[in-house]
């Protein structure tokens, strides 16, 4: 299947390229967005980062056909700050994050990300690390599987689909992915099973995120990440699940929202933000996009941008 990059020109026109800027693309994947960059970013610099090593050896070549003011780097996005230390890169104009699973990783049956194919589990985002999903649901304890199904995954039977798993293992190890989606639904009620959408949708997703560390890196590659903004430097952010969603929102809030006062309290000093947000509501895919691309349908994009005189450690 073609790699479509979600929300490219809304994310573009968000970051404001300048000709001679230094940006980051934490998230590589296929180069969609790396390639947006590069066209507009002619005098400057592009550092694209992913922790596939396969999504750096096929983007490289795009890349390439595009300029060459770029630099890969095959590592995960929550080292930023060492890798610009390493690059001798203090500041720099824009980063992107654009989270989730790429198309190619997700249509590549042997990656075991997809719920609908059959595949040894997997979901490693870099296949160069030792947790998979096979160690996940082959060897994690019913508790600690039933709070990642709840809190990752926000599945409602969490619990029960937990205890069938420990059922099935005892017997023998739990290996495919249509081997655990079958498992899932022997623990799901019919109703459940005969609703719209895939039953197993959710547990996988809490499962990569545990494989991969999302929602960790997430928090730390935006804290980092806004240390990093020159000042009108912008840090936008594509999420695909409401998890990721809160944190950005809840990080953007929390450095470019004013804290609530008590209004009958005189003002001692006003409140002075380094950052605002560039939009308060998410933007989401218009409804051309969505006819195209049926993996936009979940995607929001929040930016926000650096107003201090300086770029200051945090």
């Amino acid at each position: 299947m073609k790699h479509i990059s979600v929300l490219l020109h809304e994310t573009i026109d968000m970051l404001n390229i300048k000709d001679d800027g230094l940006y980051v693309d934490c998230t590589l994947g296929r180069g969609g967005h790396s390639s947006e960059i590069l066209k507009q970013c002619t005098k400057g610099h592009l550092y694209a980062i992913d922790c596939d090593a396969q999504a750096i050896q096929e983007s490289s070549e795009r890349l390439k056909q595009v300029g060459t003011n770029f630099t890969c780097i095959h590592d995960s996005f929550q080292n930023l700050g060492s890798i610009l230390d390493s690059m001798g890169v203090e500041a720099v104009d824009g980063i992107l994050l654009d989270l989730g699973v790429s198309s190619p990783q997700f249509d590549d049956e042997k990656r075991g990300f997809s719920y609908r194919m059959d595949a040894r589990l997997d979901m490693r985002m870099n296949q160069e690390q030792q947790l998979d999903a096979w160690m996940v649901i082959n060897s994690y304890s019913k508790e600690e599987l039933s709070h990642i199904f709840k809190e990752y995954g926000e599945e409602p039977f969490a619990y029960k689909i937990a205890c069938q798993i420990e059922k099935v293992r005892k017997e023998k190890p739990i290996d495919s992915t249509l081997q655990l989606v079958d498992v899932i639904k022997q623990a799901l009620p019919e109703k459940v099973l005969r609703k719209k959408g895939h039953p197993a949708k959710k547990v996988f997703q809490a499962i990569r995120i545990e494989v991969n560390h999302e929602l960790d890196q997430l928090s730390i590659v935006l804290k980092e990440g806004l240390k990093r903004l020159k000042p009108n430097g912008r840090l936008v952010v594509i999420t695909f699940h409401s998890l990721e969603d809160r944190i950005v929102k809840q990080i953007f809030k929390e450095v470019a929202v004013p804290k609530k006062v008590d209004k009958r309290l005189p003002e001692l000093r006003i409140e002075k933000l380094d950052y605002q947000l560039i939009n308060r509501k998410p933007v989401v895919a218009t409804n051309e996009e969505l006819i195209d691309n049926n993996r936009a349908h979940s995607a929001k994009l929040r930016g926000i941008e650096r107003i201090g005189s300086e770029c200051e450690k945090m």
